[in-house]
């Protein structure tokens, strides 16, 4: 597999995640969503707008975008569940884009992101390999917080094995993927 189809099958990895994730959170009620919990940010509610303010965050530069720290004015810019997993999926698939549109060259490309007043400078693989750890980190947060709910937490431990694909399969058909949309076609 290419250093670019890992960060395809990375990206593709974190929007099934956070599928399962936010479709888990939705057997909650509201109040459960935003009752305070041990955690970094301390409720459910917080932690996954904070997995998809961080986002917007970084997809935004990696697009050449130049939203900077307008990103998280507003630390919960969706307070009910449902606005917040639609525009998660949307964040998902810019971020699949994003890493669609990846070549090894671009990988080495610097990419400038906006810390007003500062500019940082990243190489592309080292922000896209940061970004994504911090969306593993907050989900495991989000699935420990979620443990001590009435709801039994999605399993987020396997990358896409071979063998499980078939379980898979009705996930991805509402994700509107296939495994060839992941993996490619099969070699022949």
């Amino acid at each position: 597999m290419s250093i670019v189809q890992s960060y395809r099958a990375f990206a593709y990895n974190n929007a099934w995640a956070n599928h399962r994730l936010l479709r888990a959170c939705a057997e909650l009620s509201q109040g459960e969503f935003e009752v305070e919990r041990t955690g970094f940010f301390p409720s459910l509610q917080r932690t996954l707008n904070h997995i998809y303010v961080v986002d917007l965050f970084y997809v935004d530069a990696l697009e050449d975008g130049w939203l900077g720290p307008k990103a998280w004015e507003d630390p919960i810019p969706f307070p009910a569940l449902a606005g917040l997993s639609e525009a998660q999926a949307s964040m998902d698939r810019r971020f699949i884009g994003v890493c669609d549109a990846l070549t090894p060259a671009s990988l080495n490309e610097d990419v400038r992101i906006n810390r007003d007043p500062g500019v940082q400078i990243e190489r592309r693989d080292r922000l896209l390999m940061h970004l994504i750890q911090h969306q593993i980190h907050h989900r495991g947060q989000v699935h420990t917080m979620l443990s001590g709910t009435r709801v039994k937490p999605p399993q987020l431990d396997e990358f896409f094995s071979a063998a499980e694909a078939p379980l898979r399969a009705s996930e991805f058909a509402d994700l509107g993927w296939t495994e060839e949309t992941v993996w490619g076609p099969p070699n022949s």
